[in-house]
């Protein structure tokens, strides 16, 4: 029993321990044990915290035991990126120089997920500064993709969606400044939550001075091998902090959030060449929300090109003027020739450019609500490309530039603020094929169980499929 006990999802996990079927001890071995196994060959995991794992574990049976009150991920294995903090762990954020970057203190959600009783078992790699769609840095080393090393296990929240499709925990913390949660959970077949602006307080004590476009678009959320374990982490890493002064006391739930509306369905764009089994894995759950009741209207959002573009424009400018040369300056070489592609094809803007790249930018969320008022639902790829080729973004400047195009439904609603989820519907020529629920500001509710019904059509599990393989 215990062996098999690191394949249950987190929901499951708390059931069990609640019921006293399992105890936390035998989860975290058992989670323990496939890390061992696993990990060395996959490296989704920079850092096993193999005894303060059952430290934390015989702590909670001893709470349970005790008859104290089970916060909602008691006893529930999870992992956390390596760029936010951990008491009394290194936040290096796949940077050796940053390898003595001690915390003094957890940030807020790390702070949550303990205090609802989940158990760390390790961190998650990333590449260097979290700035590339590869999980790759020369101090950690190279996360692969658990279906074919060929090809990215996404970036830069790569190993979180590898450990979590290989059942390395049950849930994994990421973050999503122009796609991070879901590129990487698409790419390895497992769902990915990117969180409202001011859902989740993000602040990290070990660097506190976040540029203003990190300030507004981006956020920490889960990835999970369910929709139920996505919504059940949602309603523990969204807990309130002062430390972010951004975060909204929004509902989690609202009672409109099963109604069967319009949903947009874009599925095709004329600026990016799309693969086939992009498109197709929209056709299908276009397909199954139409069966579930849904009406169905093929639609592009509003100014899609311009607001894609815009998100590293903005961000690259701001990186210009506070980030860039830290990162050249400490960072590994992938990093630094991904950075100066960057840095190549985005235009250098003046100060009243900048200015003007803000008001532009509220003017488009303006008409992105109005959209979101006839279609709450947008449904979407994730990217309009399969999953990229390792290094892909080591050759060319021209390529780099193909890669935004291709990552366009990833940026154009990170630039704006919005939520999106990535969930799986299937296998295509041996790699997982999804989509992306992106719905209005705060409405993760709407996402989640539009989610929950395509995962039900589609009964795809990457650990499943991992394992029978």
């Amino acid at each position: 029993m215990t062996q098999a006990l690191w394949k249950l999802s987190a929901t499951e996990v708390a059931s069990r321990i609640a019921h006293r079927e399992v105890s936390a001890r035998q989860v975290t071995e058992s989670v323990l044990a496939r890390i061992e196994d696993i990990n060395p060959s996959i490296n989704a995991l920079a850092m096993v915290n193999a005894a303060s794992a059952l430290k934390a574990a015989d702590d909670a049976d001893a709470a349970q035991a005790r008859g104290e009150s089970l916060g909602l991920l008691h006893g529930v294995p999870v992992t956390i990126k390596v760029n936010v903090d951990v008491a009394g762990e290194a936040t290096t954020d796949g940077v050796a120089a940053l390898k003595d970057n001690m915390a003094t203190s957890d940030s807020p959600l790390v702070q949550s997920m303990r205090e609802a009783g989940a158990i760390i078992v390790g961190r998650s790699n990333a590449p260097a500064f979290s700035l590339r769609w590869f999980t790759d840095n020369s101090f950690h080393g190279r996360t692969l993709n658990p279906f074919d090393p060929a090809v990215t296990p996404g970036g830069s929240s790569g190993g979180a969606a590898a450990a979590t499709a290989l059942g390395l925990g049950a849930i994994a913390h990421g973050n999503d400044y122009g796609g991070s949660i879901r590129y990487p959970a698409w790419a390895c077949g497992v769902v990915g939550l990117r969180t409202t602006v001011g859902r989740v307080p993000s602040y990290k004590a070990s660097a506190p001075n976040r540029i203003i476009t990190n300030q507004q678009m981006s956020v920490q959320g889960p990835l999970t091998r369910t929709v139920a374990d996505a919504r059940l982490a949602l309603q523990v890493m969204s807990r309130g902090s002062a430390l972010d002064p951004q975060w909204v006391p929004a509902p989690l739930e609202n009672s409109d959030c099963q109604q069967r509306t319009r949903i947009a369905v874009f599925k095709n764009w004329t600026h990016s060449k799309v693969d086939p089994s992009v498109s197709e894995a929209v056709s299908q759950a276009a397909h199954w929300l139409e069966a579930a009741g849904y009406v169905l209207e093929e639609v592009e959002p509003p100014h899609f090109a311009e607001v894609s573009a815009m998100q590293f424009h903005m961000v690259m400018n701001d990186m210009r003027r506070a980030g860039a040369g830290f990162m050249q300056q400490l960072g590994d070489d992938a990093l630094r020739r991904a950075l100066q592609h960057y840095l190549e094809i985005n235009p250098i803007w003046d100060r009243d450019q900048n200015l003007e790249a803000f008001t532009r930018r509220f003017n488009i969320a303006r008409d992105w609500a109005v959209f979101f008022e006839r279609y709450p639902v947008l449904l979407m790829p994730n990217s309009w490309e399969r999953q990229l080729p390792i290094d892909d973004d080591q050759g060319t400047a021209e390529r780099m530039s193909q890669i935004l195009l291709a990552q366009s439904p990833l940026l154009s609603t990170a630039v704006l603020g919005l939520p999106g989820l990535s969930v799986p519907t299937g296998i295509v020529a041996g790699l997982p094929v999804g989509v992306q629920i992106v719905t209005s500001r705060f409405r993760e509710d709407i996402a989640l169980h539009v989610g929950e019904l395509i995962e039900r059509a589609s009964g795809f599990s990457a650990l499943q499929h991992l394992s029978a393989t």
